[in-house]
């Protein structure tokens, strides 16, 4: 990326132009100390005045107003507010008509800045003062004073919080009473430019010490660039966070580069679009270009044809990438279209900002979308690809901490989709999307994790660990064993990476990382797991068992018994667990496999995986209410077995003579009050217990014998 600079056809400024700011991806207004405001046309690469302002108005900074939330029309979004030396700041409509001035500070005011809904107005001033307006122009608080003037003013990410400039620090004050007030000394020189993005949360500031630097919002400095030749006077994050422009004396600077090529062949191709690229994605065999008009759809397998589709705004500032289709974010709202430009849905929640959406808080996969509410940052909202609509029973992901990232895995049937997110403690979470009414639960994978990534083909999830490359090559572990976790991880040193990497992507069987200094390094991940994730997936079980002797790993043997437990595919659990050691639960997946019943076995292979509310539903809806009882009775959830044998009127004594014995191992007395009150009526014989037991055992026989008889009857037919 690059920046492109022409002089444009006249009229054109006399004097310093002092602020400039985009009223569109097309349109940029300009004012300059000649009195004038210019507007100039991209598309046409034509100017035109305004309006001339008075003599005694010179312009010190511009802001438009904010696109309404969901992209609605206001009367407020076609105007700007100028602030000026005089001491005033003026709403000016798009068509140069000034439609108020007010008194703001005694002496220049040097910043103005609309926060992100549009219902405040923060100035900074040369009298130290910073202060805060209604959308109207009505003052509302004084938030600081200060000894000094404040050369420059950015609202937080939730316009909770103001940073602004005081001499060579920074401070950040939240607009709360009361609340902590943070304050850093951030350069040697004095803070001209700050701005602070609201995508990714990080402040940039540059200063008279000719340095600019990026911090994130705990003043924690994450990049200080050399010197240069002349002070920094102007900073701005672009709207994804993904680079910044820099401006000093005759200089102008982007932070970022790329470049695609052809690495097969070495062979090179030249896209030409008649207007200018504002975004592009490259994944899944599909290239998608977005200009400030249409958005282009290139096959990687033919460069010459592409589908194009107009655009309803040219404001994209996302795109997200699946096999089957994409999503483009702009100003208006979010959509998802199929690689033939044919659109697929729009979904939308109360309150969605689509200006601050980032790859960190958006993911798409084909059947899934998720988005992270901005407005409570511990909410994750997900949709249906194809319809838009929610989810389930409509109610989003809920954590108990702010969510960082998130990223869905990409393969399988949407029934097994599953979400990743890291939170702000950097803790790793997986949760299943689609929960058929259970309640949904988040498992910890890992903790001190900076940035994570789902593989293109297989779901492996990779991520940076601490001080460590970290590969989980089967996550959905956690949903059948937890205990298998850390024997299925992959680790090795990650200090090639140095400090605050991001990875880019993971495909096929390597990761492409950005370091800090933008340069990228590559890391590559063992074949096997993906291999034995094909195998799995497609009931290959004896090509799986094979590839395990021949690997000789206890990780890969480890993923297998999760995969064989997840599939029911009890045979092939039971030579997996034994390959890694674990006698007991080999001993256990025998007694499964010798249960009278179906469905006493798939309730015994959800208890296996800690699920004991689907476990008991499943043999309650069985008719098998001895065994749910037993099950809580061999778990000590005495209250619970003694509620089941009450209400189904059965096996009470069974409840009663269990709960003697264990007190009686423990030598301790009956407290409770349900159990005294019930044995005071029951009488509890071991011989009569046992004898019922048996009985029930041998009915569930019968009915599973019975029920084989009707179905071999019923194929033959």
């Amino acid at each position: 990326m690059r920046f492109k600079t022409s002089l444009l056809k006249e009229p054109k400024h006399r004097e310093l132009v002092s602020c400039v700011g985009w009223s569109s991806a097309d349109e940029l207004f300009s004012c300059s100390e000649d009195h004038q405001i210019l507007k100039w046309n991209l598309l046409t690469n034509e100017t035109s005045v305004v309006v001339k302002l008075q003599d005694d108005i010179y312009p010190t900074d511009l802001h438009w107003f904010p696109k309404a939330v969901s992209g609605k029309k206001q009367t407020m979004a076609e105007i700007f507010v100028l602030t000026s030396t005089d001491g005033k700041f003026h709403f000016v409509s798009k068509t140069g008509r000034i439609e108020k001035s007010v008194e703001a500070h005694r002496g220049a005011v040097l910043a103005g800045r609309w926060n992100y809904d549009g219902t405040a107005l923060i100035t900074a001033g040369e009298d130290g003062q910073i202060k805060i307006w209604s959308k109207s122009g009505m003052l509302r608080s004084t938030l600081a004073q200060q000894a000094s003037p404040v050369y420059s003013v950015a609202w937080g990410p939730d316009s909770d919080r103001v940073l602004y400039t005081l001499g060579r620090q920074l401070v950040i004050k939240p607009l709360q009473p009361g609340s902590k007030v943070m304050q850093w000394k951030a350069h040697d020189g004095i803070i001209l430019k700050v701005d602070w993005n609201s995508v990714d949360d990080l402040i940039l500031s540059g200063g008279e010490d000719c340095r600019y630097k990026v911090w994130d919002s705990y003043g924690r400095l994450l990049y200080a660039s050399s010197p240069n030749d002349y002070p920094v006077t102007s900073v701005a994050w672009s709207p994804d966070g993904e680079v910044f422009a820099i401006g000093s004396f005759n200089t102008l600077r982007l932070c970022d580069k790329t470049g695609v090529r052809n690495v097969l062949n070495d062979a090179v191709d030249i896209l030409e679009f008649r207007d200018r690229v504002i975004k592009a994605s490259l994944a899944h065999g599909h290239l998608v270009v977005v200009t400030s008009l249409q958005c282009s759809i290139y096959s990687t397998k033919n460069w010459n044809t592409p589908l194009i589709f107009d655009l309803k705004e040219g404001t994209v500032s996302l795109i997200r990438q699946a096999e089957r289709h994409f999503l483009l974010a702009d100003g208006g709202g979010i959509y998802v279209y199929s690689y033939d430009g044919r659109l697929v849905s729009a979904p939308k929640f109360p309150g969605m900002r689509t200006n601050v959406l980032s790859v960190q808080s958006v993911s798409l996969s084909n059947d899934t979308i998720a988005i992270r509410d901005k407005s409570d940052e511990k909410v994750v909202f997900l949709f249906d690809a194809q319809t838009g609509k929610a989810i389930g029973d409509g109610k989003p992901l809920t954590h108990k901490m702010e969510v960082m990232e998130i990223a869905l895995d990409q393969c399988g049937p949407s029934s097994d989709r599953k979400i990743a997110l890291i939170d702000k403690n950097r803790d790793l979470y997986v949760a299943a999307v689609r929960r058929l009414g259970r309640e949904q639960t988040l498992h910890k994978l890992g903790t001190m994790v900076h940035t994570m990534a789902w593989n293109d083909s297989t779901n492996i999830l990779c991520g940076i660990q601490d001080a460590q490359f970290t590969v989980w090559y089967y996550p959905n572990v956690v949903f059948v064993d937890k205990n298998l976790l850390p024997k299925t991880l992959y680790t090795k040193d990650g200090s090639e990476f140095t400090r605050a990497p991001h990875i880019l992507n993971y495909t096929g069987g390597q990761v492409t990382v950005r370091r800090a200094d933008g340069s990228l390094v590559y890391s590559t991940v063992s074949p096997y797991p993906a291999l034995l994730h094909d195998y799995t997936a497609s009931a290959r079980w004896e090509d799986a068992l094979r590839l395990c002797r021949f690997a000789k790993d206890q990780g890969l043997w480890a993923c297998l018994a999760g995969m064989a437990v997840n599939s029911k595919e009890l045979s092939t659990a039971e030579v997996a667990y034994a390959a890694i050691g674990e006698v007991d639960k080999v001993q256990y997946i025998t007694f499964i496999k010798d249960q009278p019943s179906k469905e006493s076995s798939l309730a015994h292979m959800l208890l296996f995986s800690g699920h004991v509310q689907e476990c008991e539903a499943t043999l309650l809806q069985a008719g098998l209410v001895y065994q749910a009882i037993q099950i809580h009775i061999n778990l000590y959830n005495w209250d619970r077995a003694l509620e089941l044998a009450v209400k189904h009127k059965t096996h009470v004594d069974t409840v009663l003579a269990h709960r003697q014995k264990f007190l009686q191992d423990f030598g301790k007395k009956e407290t409770n009050k349900r159990f005294l009150q019930y044995s005071e009526g029951v009488e509890v014989d071991w011989d009569k217990i046992q004898a019922k037991i048996e009985m029930e055992v041998s009915r569930e026989r019968e009915r599973a014998t019975s029920s084989s008889i009707r179905s071999s009857v019923a194929s033959r037919r």
